[in-house]
């Protein structure tokens, strides 16, 4: 194996990462069961209202949530994020912001079910004129 490919596993191991959808917080966008690609910026790319990313559980360490940004706070560093279901989440509402800091990547790719897959959208009324 040559030298540049061992590199570029080694940023994918870091920078990429798979996630499982469980429950239906993100519904009908995102369904459980749903496998999504989350990627790490190695440039500390910010996230953006209506990203959906990866962050760890406040409440319950080892435990992800998959969730959109609502609101990005820069001044505090923190991040709002919420699940598309808001009957069927927990999301920011009952934690509170989460550090910017913690937030794994952002989910770019569904690869699985078959007949699901693709790019991940961001909702209308998160596009940008």
């Amino acid at each position: 194996m040559t030298t540049a490919v061992v590199l570029v596993l080694a940023l994918a191991s870091r920078y990429v990462r798979r996630v499982e959808v469980t429950g239906g917080s993100m519904a009908p966008s995102l369904l459980e069961g749903d496998r999504l690609v989350v990627v790490a910026s190695p440039w500390g790319r910010r996230v953006a209202p209506g990203d959906v990313v990866a962050v760890p559980d406040p409440r319950t360490p080892g435990r992800l949530l998959v969730k959109r940004v609502a609101v990005v706070d820069r001044a505090r560093g923190t991040v709002d994020v919420r699940g598309d279901a808001p009957d069927a989440s927990t999301d920011s509402r009952t934690f509170g912001p989460v550090p910017h800091a913690s937030v794994l990547g952002r989910a770019v790719y569904r690869y699985a079910p078959p007949g699901r897959t693709g790019p991940l959208a961001r909702p209308r009324e998160y596009h940008r004129a």
